[in-house]
């Protein structure tokens, strides 16, 4: 059960960072993304913690919550690489797919697995100066394809933006995409 979890987390985090690389999903260059709201370092916050201080992230942090992750993405022996999408990324994913949030947060195998999509569960967190084009195995199961060009590209095929790179987490590293990254 207790790996069930872990993936699940892992699949989120990379299912939020494959959000984000999809097409149109960044948030307009005026928007800068918000600074944390809390004042503890974040370098001590686990990458739940990171989520949970960050605005821009409260859909993520909804949808963590509702698929039952949380406690598993706040292991702190774990190495986790975050795909984090915005909420402007999850307003998108909704779009495109016809749900609502209360239909999407009730089908919870659904968002389990979109979730831990988004997620990578390594020896050690990777950051952006470690990634080389190529597939990823993410905590899903699923293959995440980093394209040439440094994008994000879901099994689907469709890309994702990586806005900011490498918050540091007691537990990992946290990625900002633009896009909910979908498996299939």
């Amino acid at each position: 059960m207790k790996m069930t979890k872990i993936a699940t987390i892992s699949a989120l985090a990379i299912s939020i960072a494959g959000l984000s690389a999809c097409n149109n999903m960044m948030p307009a260059k005026s928007s800068a993304m918000k600074a944390p709201m809390h004042n503890q370092s974040m370098a001590n916050m686990n990458v739940v913690q990171i989520a949970q201080s960050n605005p821009d992230f409260s859909l993520l942090v909804e949808a963590v919550v509702a698929a039952d992750l949380a406690g598993a993405l706040s292991d702190p022996n774990a190495n986790y690489t975050i795909l984090a999408p915005t909420n402007a990324a999850f307003v998108q994913a909704l779009q495109e797919t016809g749900m609502t949030k209360a239909e999407l947060f009730a089908n919870k195998p659904l968002l389990t697995k979109i979730l831990t999509y988004h997620v990578i569960n390594g020896a050690a967190p990777v950051y952006a100066k470690d990634v080389k084009p190529g597939n990823v195995t993410m905590l899903s199961k699923d293959t995440l394809m980093i394209t040439n060009q440094g994008k994000l590209m879901d099994e689907n095929g469709r890309t994702a933006n990586i806005l900011k790179t490498d918050i540091a987490a007691s537990n990992g590293v946290v990625h900002v995409i633009d896009r909910v990254l979908m498996p299939k």
